[in-house]
C-alpha cells in the first residue's frame, strides 16, 4: 500500500473537518500484509515510537484486528504540532508502512522551514490552487532538492514504465539520486556501458551487428531505428 508518511496542515477552521474525514476513513482501511516479517515488525516498533511521544495523538485506525502470524499491519493517523515535531527529532524518521502523521502548522510560510529539514524521500505532494502553487515557488526549489518527483494536487505512486517516469531520489531515498528505477530510463542504472571500437561484424554482439537479426530498435548515427 502507498500513503504519505508525513502531512503538513495549516491550523485553520477547515482543517477539522479534513482530519475527521480520514479518522472515519481509517476505521474502513482493512490491514495488509507487509513483504516480511521484519519489515512488519519494524513498522510495530515505529509505530510505537510515535504513539508513545509526548504531544503525538491518534485521529484514526483501522477498526480490524491484524494478525501477528500473517505479518500485519493496520492503517494508523496520527496528529501533532510544529513544536512538537521541532522539538522530537524521531519524528522526522519515515515509518514505512500504513502510518501518517499530521503535523498542525501556523501558518503556510512553515511548510518551507520544515521542508528543510527533509531528508532524500522519493516523492511529494503539494495540494492547493493553481495561484498557490505560483505563490509558493520557493517551497517547491526547495524540494526540488529533497526528492525525486513533486506531485501536485495527487498522490504517489502512479507507477507506470515510460519515458517520462522518475522513481528515485536523494539518499536515503536511493543510494543514487541521479538515475531511476522504474521506466524507461532505468535501463541506466542497471546496466555498465561497453564500447566495441573498431570490431569486425562477426565479432560484435548480435545487438550491434549491422544486420540486426533481433530487429530491435537502436541509434544508428543518430537516428532510431531498428533496420
Amino acid at each position: 500500500m502507498t500513503n504519505p508518511g508525513v502531512l503538513l496542515a495549516v491550523d485553520a477552521p477547515p482543517l477539522a473537518a479534513f482530519l475527521d474525514a480520514i479518522a472515519r476513513a481509517a476505521l474502513s482501511v482493512a490491514p495488509s500484509t507487509m513483504l516480511t516479517a521484519g519489515i512488519c515488525e519494524a513498522f510495530h516498533n515505529g509505530l510505537g515510537r510515535l504513539r508513545g511521544t509526548r504531544g503525538v495523538s491518534i485521529i484514526g485506525e483501522s477498526g480490524a484486528a491484524i494478525d501477528r502470524n500473517r505479518s500485519q499491519a493496520a492503517c494508523a493517523i496520527l496528529k501533532t504540532d510544529l513544536a512538537t515535531l521541532e522539538a522530537q527529532p524521531h519524528l522526522w524518521g519515515e515509518v514505512f508502512g500504513p502510518a501518517s502523521i499530521v503535523i498542525v502548522c501556523p501558518t503556510a510560510d512553515d511548510f518551507t522551514s520544515v521542508a528543510r529539514h527533509l531528508e532524500g524521500h522519493l516523492t511529494a505532494s503539494i495540494h492547493g490552487t493553481d495561484a498557490e502553487l505560483e505563490v509558493f515557488g520557493d517551497l517547491v526549489r526547495l524540494l526540488e532538492r529533497r526528492v525525486g518527483r513533486i506531485v501536485f494536487n495527487g498522490f504517489p505512486t502512479g507507477i507506470e514504465v515510460c519515458s517520462a517516469m522518475h522513481h528515485g531520489g536523494p539518499y536515503p531515498a536511493t543510494t543514487d539520486e541521479h538515475f531511476t528505477s522504474i521506466g524507461t530510463a532505468s535501463i541506466e542504472r542497471f546496466v555498465r556501458p561497453i564500447c566495441y571500437q573498431g570490431f569486425t561484424q562477426s565479432a560484435l554482439p548480435p545487438e550491434l551487428s549491422d544486420a540486426n537479426p533481433r530487429g530491435i530498435w537502436r541509434l544508428v548515427d543518430g537516428r532510431r531505428t531498428n533496420q
